[in-house]
């Protein structure tokens, strides 16, 4: 992952004034399955050259964080998470990307005095009881399911490697499409496939915020209208992208989160 520090690097200086950073809430980014934490590099960038400090969350069991799939849960996901923000002393936005909407889901249930805004950007947004495969079950319109393969020995979920330009990268300039595919890592299973338990008295009271994707070939935009009408949210943005605009669309979804923290 560390090949996009380098797509993504130019000579500007990220470092904001402590005074401005000061002024405005902190920003969580919460990466999704098949991910780390480097696919936020240029949108945390930008964020930070418009004064906002960021937290990049690696969660745990991926290369760059490495755990055995046994060991994985979402209740691990959730410390992570939970341990990045420990020591904030003001609310924070917390975004989700993808599989990541349904951790933020948790650490929003767990701490909803710490959270500011969730943000779900193409993110499965649940209710209570549902997991990112129960949420993807009912997405109609998503391609991402002949691509995903399970492996209930190794306890790992992958994508078909012929598969990840188009499915995550449709839209994309060819150098990056090209890219793509080593971008992509294999997932724990087991937080995947876990129910999310959500209460009205805790998640019910955090302010939501959703930006959809609207040329999304995983999280299609069929679910993703479909969550938002059942979990109704503050804001609404939409981004003509597929399902990376961290990637794809720098200036547009820096400019969604940063109206979102508003």
């Amino acid at each position: 992952m560390n090949v996009l520090k380098n797509l993504f690097s130019t000579s500007r200086d990220a470092a904001a004034a402590p005074s401005k950073i000061a002024e405005k809430p902190a920003i969580v980014l919460v990466h999704g399955a098949f991910e780390d934490s480097h696919v936020w590099y240029a949108v945390s960038a930008k964020l930070q050259l418009d004064g906002y400090r960021v937290i990049s969350v690696n969660l745990p069991g991926r290369p760059s964080t490495p755990l055995a799939a046994n060991l994985v849960s979402s209740d691990l996901y959730r410390d992570t998470i939970l341990k990045a923000i420990d020591g904030e002393t003001q609310p924070v936005v917390l975004v989700g990307h993808s599989f990541g909407g349904i951790a933020v889901s948790a650490v929003a249930e767990a701490a909803p005095a710490r959270i500011r805004t969730v943000v779900y950007l193409a993110a499965y947004l649940p209710q209570n009881g549902e997991s990112m495969l129960s949420l993807a079950k009912q997405d109609r319109d998503s391609q991402a399911g002949p691509a995903l393969h399970i492996d209930e020995t190794a306890g790992m979920i992958s994508v078909d490697y012929a598969a990840r330009a188009d499915l995550f990268a449709n839209g994309a300039p060819e150098g990056l499409r090209k890219l793509m595919p080593n971008l992509i890592i294999d997932e724990p299973l087991q937080p995947v496939v876990t129910p999310v338990t959500l209460t009205e008295a805790r998640f019910g009271t955090v302010d939501k915020v959703y930006i959809y994707t609207a040329q999304d070939r995983v999280v299609s935009p069929y679910l993703q209208q479909k969550m938002v009408a059942a979990t109704p949210v503050r804001l609404e943005f939409t981004l003509n992208t597929g399902h990376t605009p961290f990637l794809t669309d720098i200036p547009g979804l820096a400019d969604a989160i940063e109206q979102a923290a508003r």
